[in-house]
Parts: C-alpha cells; structure tokens; sequence
C-alpha cells in the first residue's frame, strides 16, 4: 500500500528540500547591508512617496460586495436551471418547487440585509 504512495512522498520531500535549500543559500549568499532610511521607505517607481496612503474603505463597502457575491451565485445556479426548464418541468414539478424554494431563501435574505440597513450609504 505504501508504494501508491511513495510517488507523492517523494515529490513532497524534493519541493520541501528544494525550499529548504533555496531559503539555506539566499541566507548564506545573499547581500548583507546594514539598514538606513533610504532602503526602509517605500519604493513607488521610482517616485518620492508623498502623503498618508489611500484613504480607508467603509465598512459597508465590503458588506454590499460580499451581498454582490451571494446574489452572483444565485444567477449562476439558476442559469443551468433556466436552460434546461423545459425538460425538467416534463419530468417533475420537484425542479421547479426547489428553485422557488432556493430564490425564496434569497429573498428573505435580501430582505434582511435591507432591514439591517446594508444597501442604505448615507447612514
């Protein structure tokens, strides 16, 4: 039983020893230079870094790409649904009361998020 295995063994031990040995060399030939302000600031093409950095996200940014994201997916289910509709409904009803089922959970997701105030921006 071993010897399904031995393959994946030893190409886990050649990457792990091959990592291994190119951290051990970047540590024994690479540059030694001792820090100074010029190499800890922050290289941005060639140009002075000026100012704060960019500005902070809200909160609720996130919130409404994550809502994007759930409803995205629901288009992606129901679209295989949606084409083979058809064919699905000829052999049972069971296709159809399963999306509606599906979409509803969504809706009363959606409901909630709007509820809890996620799609509202000047709050």
């Amino acid at each position: 039983m071993l010897q399904n295995y031995l393959p994946v063994i030893m190409q886990c031990t050649i990457a792990l020893g091959f990592a291994g040995v190119m951290l051990l060399m970047s540590l024994l030939l690479g540059k030694k230079g001792k820090p100074n302000p010029t190499k800890e600031s922050a290289y941005e093409c060639g140009m002075v870094p000026v100012g704060q950095g960019a500005p902070r996200f809200s909160v609720k940014f996130y919130l409404v790409a994550m809502l994007f994201v759930i409803f995205d997916i629901e288009v992606v289910f129901m679209y295989p649904w949606a084409v083979q509709f058809k064919d699905l409904i000829q052999e049972s009803a069971m296709a159809f009361w399963s999306v509606l089922g599906f979409a509803g959970i969504l809706a009363v997701a959606y409901v909630y998020a709007l509820k809890k105030g996620a799609l509202t921006w000047n709050a």
